[in-house]
């Protein structure tokens, strides 16, 4: 069972819960923003994949459940079982691995490119990708590299873009698993002044780079079960 952990209710698995629909494993959600709790133990869990969420890391006071979230990474980790985490939960993957979150210089949102480095051409996560990958970004937040981890891609607007800790967990701080309805449903949840022209232009991109895009993120899925 591989384990997803949401932060709130809009950002869930979107097409990797469609991916792995077609595959023997089978994807658990639980919501820590409408109080679901985290397992007491491993058992059975192998995988856990962490969603993004518009909170920060650093924010424990105001949501409480980031703590318990730092805490179960790192059991996780002690324990080597493999970790995904997206946008927040590559955030809160390289906290439990002891490296510093903080604001980015550049906000990023909407359509970037990002490039693998040498270590990230050769990693199985990207298997059978290209060098270059273009990727969804919705974030004002970025992490430094774990002193233990390997820098696995990177750009311009923001240096860190995925990492890879001990054996098996991986940080993405772009999204893969967006379709064009989860796309809309933040645009209008996080709308900003100033941004709709912007918020319609990225949208039409999403439609128009579906396919591709969908065809991108299942490779990662499928490297991504390959660990388990």
């Amino acid at each position: 069972m591989i384990l997803v952990i949401k932060h709130i209710d809009i950002e869930g698995p979107g097409s990797m819960e469609d991916y792995f629909l077609n595959t023997p494993l089978r994807l658990k959600e639980i919501d820590l923003s409408r109080g679901d709790a985290l397992p007491d133990d491993l058992k059975d869990i192998e995988a856990v994949v962490s969603l993004g969420g518009p909170m920060n890391v650093y924010q424990e006071d105001k949501y409480p459940f980031l703590k318990s979230e730092d805490l179960f990474l790192r059991k996780a980790l002690k324990k080597e079982i493999p970790i995904l985490g997206i946008c927040l939960g590559s955030q809160m993957l390289a906290r439990a691995s002891a490296a510093k979150v903080r604001k980015a210089e550049n906000k990023e949102v909407g359509w970037y490119r990002v490039n693998l480095t040498k270590e990230g051409k050769q990693d199985p996560l990207f298997r059978a990708l290209p060098e270059n990958l273009e990727v969804f970004q919705w974030h004002e937040d970025t992490f430094a590299l774990p002193k233990s981890g390997t820098l696995l891609a990177e750009s311009d607007t923001c240096m860190n873009q995925a990492f890879k800790v001990g054996k098996n967990a991986y940080g993405l701080q772009f999204h893969i698993e967006v379709t064009p309805q989860m796309i809309e449903a933040w645009i209008n949840k996080y709308k900003h002044n100033g941004q709709r022209l912007e918020a319609k232009d990225m949208l039409t991109l999403a439609h128009k780079k579906q396919g591709k895009f969908r065809k991108q993120a299942d490779y990662i899925y499928s490297n991504f079960a390959g660990l388990l």
